[in-house]
């Protein structure tokens, strides 16, 4: 495996910054990652905000997503303001709107991506080791202070959860925006049923940019050199220096070695955080920030949750604003109030039309009303009592599934935090998959959704469940947010009932006074009813699960998922789902 002359990088000075492109860093197998470093052109010492990630640092956000771009420029002007652009790149920093304010930033390719040379294997135990060793090599540069911040979206964030555990000691704070923590609950199966995204992930936005596709590849705007590495090399060379991820997913089905290696010890995160989550973040990122932020170790920990699309609260000014209070405090020492004054919890509160920011001092809030909200065959309600009688309802899951609706509301209700979902069912085959949708609907019977992070037009909430994972963990689990194992599989007797509890990822919405509320239990993937939306770097159209969709065939045989269900309500079978209701404060 080649690896490049460690003296073949350059600097210049350019828009008041020095840029040091493709520096090299040594990995301990011998191995030279490529950095780019943007710093102030003076001779002191900084703090350093660093990413670390597979897109292609030379890759410009314009050119590689620019569907993304305009949407997000559109929407927010102030992305785009108070700099060039001409730096920007996908889901890091804008080094325009840092390094004037003391920061050097630093981007590095991952190893087998972009100009990094190497084996491309996601999330693993050696890109760990690589980023730790990445850490400590920019705290003893001389143009850093030796406290080190990693910052980045997606999957610059969900990586910092896994280096934080390993206590890198140069490491001074971590802002995890949007990015999830477990690779198998968070990303690759959701309640135990494997996800098509990661495939087409990898084909669309890793494929591109892996090192050696050379000069079929992108080339920089800004540098004019390939965005890929100098080398060329056979696209059936590259796939051997690509780890054969789709396989190993589709053939690690249970939660064992594979992924624990991709998942970190949440405990053991010491450092300084702020864990940045979405509302509409669902089927990825919104369970790990939060998951995240209630478990890490650390006794200095922020969440902060937003709405609108994945990439773009992060450039917003509001974005920019509150990670550099966070950054100035733990990585300058700036006595700015973020320790004394910040309460841990900062949300932005979705209404139908709006978001109202507050502030909480834990997650769940504590005044939370736990509400259970019963289900009804008959009539095919939803309430807070309990049914009058036993009843029950089949349904063909690939077909049509069952919805549940609540009586209008009697006035404005906030309902926020995660939810649980606990049914009685049986199957006709051994097994039942569970796709759990939290719907609001307006007074004309219209369906709300919203912006999610990717998709346009996503409901309030979802949660799934193949019912032979049903098993609990007792330790981690709680009243709203069972943990499933996910370790053995536990056949359907055809025809015996099951009791199952279902995580609903934590959402957010007020529900105006005459909406109600409804909850579809369905077989596959909710889909809105309206067009498609699509994104250029986004393989299938977007139908409200965005691309986190669950349609392989492999892992979903019809002749297993597509039998008949009956779901049970009333007497014994106490059908309900746990709704977090939120009293107004004082």
């Amino acid at each position: 495996m080649s690896t490049a002359a460690a003296s073949d990088w350059r600097t210049e000075i350019r828009d008041g910054m020095r840029v040091d492109w493709d520096v090299p860093i040594a990995m301990d197998d011998g191995l030279i990652l490529r950095a780019d470093v943007f710093r102030p052109n003076d001779d002191r010492p900084h703090p350093v905000l660093l990413s670390y990630g597979p897109y292609g640092k030379g890759l410009s956000f314009q050119e590689g997503y620019p569907s993304a771009w305009n949407q997000m420029v559109k929407d927010h002007p102030d992305t785009a303001q108070g700099s060039s652009n001409l730096y920007q790149n996908w889901e890091v920093a804008d080094p325009e709107k840092w390094v004037p304010d003391g920061y050097v930033c630093v981007r590095v390719d991952s190893r087998g991506a972009g100009r990094s040379p190497g084996m491309l294997d996601h999330h693993s135990t050696r890109e760990i080791r690589d980023l730790y060793a990445c850490i400590e090599w920019a705290a003893q540069q001389a143009w850093s202070n030796a406290k080190i911040g990693l910052a980045g979206i997606s999957y610059y964030a969900s990586n910092q959860w896994r280096v934080a555990a390993l206590k890198p000691p140069h490491l001074a704070a971590i802002c995890v925006w949007e990015g999830y923590a477990d690779r198998y609950r968070d990303s690759t199966h959701h309640g135990g049923i494997l996800c098509t995204f990661v495939k087409n992930w990898q084909d669309m936005q890793v494929k591109n940019v892996q090192h050696g596709v050379g000069q079929r590849g992108p080339v920089s705007k800004v540098t004019g050199e390939l965005v890929c590495g100098p080398d060329t090399l056979d696209e059936s060379v590259l796939a051997q220096r690509r780890v054969p991820m789709w396989a190993d997913l589709s053939r690690n089905h249970l939660d064992g070695s594979y992924y624990k290696e991709r998942t970190p010890v949440l405990e053991d995160i010491e450092v300084p955080l702020l864990s940045c989550g979405n509302w509409g973040g669902h089927g990825l990122h919104n369970r790990g920030n939060v998951e995240g932020f209630v478990r890490a170790g650390s006794k200095h920990k922020w969440l902060e949750m937003h709405g609108g699309a994945h990439w773009a609260g992060y450039y917003t000014d509001y974005g920019v604003e509150l990670q550099k209070r966070f950054f100035d405090h733990y990585l300058k020492g700036a006595q700015n109030g973020w320790d004394s004054k910040q309460p841990k919890v900062q949300l932005q509160i979705r209404h139908v039309d709006r978001f109202v920011l507050r502030h909480e001092h834990e997650w769940p809030i504590a005044r939370t009303q736990w509400t259970p909200m019963h289900l009804d065959v008959h009539g095919m309600r939803m309430g807070d009592h309990p049914p009058a009688q036993q009843g029950k309802v089949t349904y063909l899951p690939l077909e049509a599934g069952l919805t549940f609706h609540s009586e209008p509301m009697a006035q404005d209700t906030e309902i926020t935090g995660p939810m649980a979902l606990k049914l009685f069912i049986s199957s006709a085959s051994k097994d039942a998959d569970l796709f759990v949708v939290f719907r609001v609907f307006d007074p004309k019977g219209v369906e709300v959704v919203f912006q999610g992070a990717l998709d346009p037009h996503t409901p309030i909430g979802q949660g799934w469940l193949r019912a032979s994972h049903r098993k609990l963990d007792p330790k981690l689990s709680t009243p709203h947010r069972p943990y499933h194992t996910h370790d053995e599989v536990q056949p359907l007797t055809p025809g015996e009932i099951y009791e199952l509890d279902v995580e609903i990822w934590p959402t957010c919405i007020v529900v105006p006074q005459g909406y109600r509320v409804a909850l579809s239990i369905l077989g596959k993937d909710y889909e809105w009813d309206g067009p498609a939306a699509t994104l250029s770097n986004m393989k299938n159209p977007m139908k409200g699960c965005g691309p986190f969709i669950h349609d392989d065939p492999q892992d979903r045989p019809t002749e297993v998922f597509g039998a008949p269900v009956t779901l049970y309500t009333g007497g014994a079978y106490r059908s309900h789902l746990l709704m977090p209701i939120v009293p107004s404060k004082g």
